[in-house]
């Protein structure tokens, strides 16, 4: 097992910043009854810009970057989230991916970032990328609307191995700027897992890259839910590094790796989702990947591509109307 990085004590390095300035980042910082330390980025606390970056790295436990920038979709300019990394299977794999399914009576969120390394949530995952953390501090962090309850800050704690006061959650709603910013941050992360489901062993992947917009903010959760989904399927790029013996083979995965793979591409995802019946077990899974893929093997020195930015798909999930004045 790798244990050279830990993407725990780098997250809290990184955490360090949102305690000693909240002001500046607009978050709350408290402390539980149990100890724990609770950063609310956009619950009762309004986030913004700088705390989507900070929680986006938080998120890849300290091992990549993020920069918030702008691109043009169409004739719609939009912030943008560009992410990069030396680390791509530890920062995502290890500690960003999204697959830590939190459930405490009727509280229910998703819990990502490094904790995950100590949890080992989910295990195969760990076990396929050979990597484990081990430090005494844990983050987590909540796409949550609520304030976790004390019987689960404890449970978390204890999933981590670490005492309660050693423990911060961070919690990012998705109807938040903190929210939507931290979301088009895994770009990257949801490249990988999908390039994995269709056959790319990840630990070939050596450097990443991605951007995607910022989708606005939307005060509904389904609706900023179904905006941020968009953000990546429809105008998502990214760009991975990998050491590749079979170049006939990565040119089959990098061909079926973009959203547009799917039978379900090319409405926005809330239309999508309606047509699931609100059921995300129902929408094809080939659907949730980047619109654009690029892969250079530096075996061959050959760079593969597919995929397309939807600009349509984008203006419709946005809800973009020009305003003429007359």
């Amino acid at each position: 097992m790798k244990k050279s990085l830990s993407v725990n004590r780098l997250a809290w390095k990184l955490l360090e910043k949102l305690y000693e300035n909240p002001d500046f980042y607009v978050v709350k910082v408290e402390k539980a009854d149990s100890g724990a330390i609770i950063v609310d980025a956009g619950i009762n606390a309004k986030g913004g810009f700088q705390a989507g970056k900070i929680v986006t790295e938080i998120c890849m436990g300290g091992c990549g970057k993020a920069k918030i920038t702008h691109r043009q979709y169409g004739d719609l300019w939009l912030p943008s989230i560009f992410v990069y990394t030396d680390h791509p299977v530890i920062a995502t794999l290890g500690s960003q991916f999204a697959g830590w399914q939190i459930k405490e009576g009727d509280y229910f969120a998703i819990g990502s970032g490094p904790g995950r390394a100590l949890a080992l949530k989910p295990k195969e995952i760990y076990e396929k990328i050979g990597y484990k953390d081990d430090f005494d501090k844990a983050v987590v962090v909540l796409e949550t609307e609520k304030q976790p309850p004390e019987s689960l800050i404890s449970r978390l704690a204890k999933d981590c191995k670490v005492l309660p006061e050693n423990l911060t959650i961070v919690l990012t709603p998705t109807t938040s700027l903190v929210g939507t910013t931290q979301v088009s941050g895994r770009i990257v992360e949801t490249g990988i897992h999908k390039l994995s489901k269709v056959g790319l062993n990840p630990n070939v992947i050596l450097y990443a890259w991605g951007c995607a917009p910022i989708s606005p903010v939307h005060p509904k959760f389904v609706q900023a839910m179904a905006r941020t989904n968009d953000a990546i399927l429809y105008g998502g790029i990214t760009y991975y590094v990998v050491d590749y013996e079979n170049e006939e083979e990565l040119k089959r995965i990098v061909e079926n790796a973009p959203s547009n793979a799917s039978e379900d591409y090319g409405k926005p995802f809330m239309e999508i989702f309606k047509e699931a019946n609100y059921d995300f077990y129902k929408i094809d899974p080939n659907l949730f990947a980047p619109a654009v893929v690029i892969v250079n093997n530096i075996k061959s020195g050959c760079t593969f591509r597919d995929g397309e930015i939807n600009i349509k798909a984008l203006m419709e999930s946005f809800g973009s109307e020009s305003v003429h004045q007359t």
